[in-house]
């Protein structure tokens, strides 16, 4: 039985907050801004992976519900749980053991716990879900719904570390590469700490609660010309594109598919190459359900940093286009 006094002294005593994926980019940016908000953060990490400085590392194979409760929540109390963890390739096999079992078995043992809050990091991307990743977020969006947790389901636009595979490209003085014209699709990027800074303030905004929240970073929609164009500005430079057939695409989809019937490898291949196409061919925008169009107008905006920015400190040598184990997107 609980304490009389512990919603007393939950008040008055720093809340412990377990962190899923704390070792990412947006992950460490979350890491900073919790412990920055005064919470007491214990990091769910891999063996050998490094926190932020004022987090707690413990060794956890979420993959394991007996690891998750033995070797995570250790029989302690919880007051909530914020996951920055996705899938590292979005793959099938990955995203169903990672972005669904692997936020189920912590799901319940935060239950255990006491937990009552749950703040996952989610994507824009599954309003229109075609590919596993996509379903698996959802299936585990649906249960964690039906927890009776408090949730907030944060879908994020595109981040800046996706947005900046090309700055060398360009640098070296190759063409910016683009599908069609380069104004197939569009979002609004938004930084790391920008979204850190969401994702703790869900803890507390009451506005917050229960809710499915897209959320984008500040100014209008960026197409990729838009982040061309302006890579060639800052470099004193006339834009070159080079552009690529959507069709052609759809060629590498369909040759690695049928390849991948008789060499499981090449079937991943394929769906990378799904997972390209979605990103070449949609916009991570919030999706008008009744047109099927996607509306900058409706897609929300928080913080001050804007891609461009982000692009100048890259060029500028005060900033590193760290891509991560996500560069596939």
């Amino acid at each position: 039985m609980l304490d009389q006094n512990e919603g007393l002294n939950d008040r008055m005593s720093p809340q412990r907050i377990c962190l899923l994926g704390a070792t990412g980019t947006i992950g460490r940016a979350t890491a900073r801004a919790l412990v920055q908000r005064g919470y007491e953060l214990v990091c769910f990490a891999r063996p050998g992976a490094a926190v932020v400085e004022g987090a707690a590392a413990r060794i956890v194979d979420v993959s394991d519900p007996v690891s998750v409760a033995r070797d995570g929540f250790q029989g302690e109390r919880f007051n909530a749980v914020v996951s920055c963890m996705a899938s590292r390739t979005g793959a099938p096999k990955d995203a169903w053991a990672i972005d669904y079992q692997a936020h189920l078995n912590v799901l319940a043992a935060a239950k255990a716990a006491g937990a009552s809050r749950f703040v996952l990091l989610s994507a824009i991307c599954v309003q229109k879900p075609l590919l596993a990743f996509q379903h698996a977020k959802l299936a585990f969006e649906a249960a964690l719904m039906n927890s009776g947790l408090t949730y907030s389901i944060v879908r994020p636009t595109a981040f800046f570390k996706s947005l900046s595979g090309q700055i060398e490209r360009v640098r070296k003085g190759r063409p910016f590469l683009v599908f069609g014209d380069g104004t197939l699709t569009a979002c609004k990027p938004i930084s790391d700490d920008d979204l850190a800074a969401y994702l703790a303030d869900c803890l507390e905004n009451e506005s917050r609660w229960n809710r499915i929240l897209p959320i984008g970073g500040p100014g209008p929609a960026i197409t990729p010309r838009d982040q061309g164009e302006a890579l060639f500005a800052m470099l004193g430079r006339p834009p070159r594109f080079s552009s690529a057939p959507v069709a052609l695409l759809d060629v590498i989809v369909g040759v690695l598919s049928t390849l991948g019937r008789i060499a499981p490898p090449l079937a991943t291949k394929a769906e990378l190459a799904r997972i390209g196409r979605y990103y070449g061919t949609e916009s991570m925008l919030v999706l008008n359900p009744e047109t099927g169009r996607y509306d900058a107008d409706a897609t929300p905006e928080t913080g001050a940093a804007t891609l461009f920015d982000y692009y100048r400190s890259v060029l500028a040598g005060d900033a590193s286009a760290e891509r991560g184990d996500h560069s596939v997107f």
